[in-house]
């Protein structure tokens, strides 16, 4: 049956520009060729819901489970075209007071988003501030392990990716029972409303 928007699918995947580089991968074997800082763990989404690449997202629609996909993308409809605006000269003065030492190629990360070192002129660095790989054509190869209806392993997964952490919870009836400690409460309750469109879910927090 073809998938469509919503379904949850678990898959294996890789990414790679086109000149052969792999940027991503939950595959042990491409994540050790690649160097990649990540571990091999199956992954699961929801189509359509930004949980992934749109790109790929938007390919697999209506595709079918079980199959092995090749997907290229140009920047547009991957990772974006480059923004010269997003390109910055930052003073060096800057990078010492945080004890660090620019050079080109370097990566940095500042206040959450990572920017590249293109050059260092005297007490002048130019930074850019475009995704690591804006301007790329890339290819995936995804293959499409199942579809998930196990509403637990959706649940779950969807939580990992809201908040890149495990919380216990129960489903009763069609409320999702989450429990947390009262720090987590506030930022929990602003997902009632996704919860409730992607799973058909009430929300409930329980403070442990």
């Amino acid at each position: 049956m073809a998938l469509k928007e919503k379904d949850f699918i678990e898959i294996e995947f890789t990414g790679k520009t086109q000149e052969g580089e792999i940027f991503d991968s939950n595959i042990s074997e491409d994540i050790k060729k690649a160097g990649l800082k990540t571990k091999a763990k199956p992954f699961i989404f929801a189509l359509g819901q930004g949980m992934f690449l749109k790109g790929v997202d938007d390919f697999l629609i209506g595709k079918e489970p079980g199959k092995t996909y090749e997907i290229k993308l140009s920047p547009e409809n991957a990772f974006g075209v480059r923004d010269p605006n997003l390109v910055h000269v930052m003073p060096m003065s800057l990078f010492k007071q945080h004890n660090l030492t620019p050079f080109p190629g370097a990566v940095f990360n500042f206040d959450g988003k990572l920017a590249k070192i293109l050059s260092v002129s005297g007490g002048r660095v130019r930074v850019d501030f475009n995704n690591l790989l804006a301007g790329k054509n890339v290819e995936y190869k995804v293959k499409v392990l199942r579809k998930v209806t196990d509403l637990n392993e959706k649940v779950k997964a969807f939580i990992e990716f809201l908040f890149r952490r495990d919380f216990d919870f129960e489903i009763k009836d069609k409320k999702l029972i989450i429990k947390t400690e009262p720090k987590f409460k506030k930022f929990i309750e602003l997902f009632k409303g996704k919860f409730k469109e992607i799973l058909g879910l009430d929300l409930e927090i329980k403070e442990l």
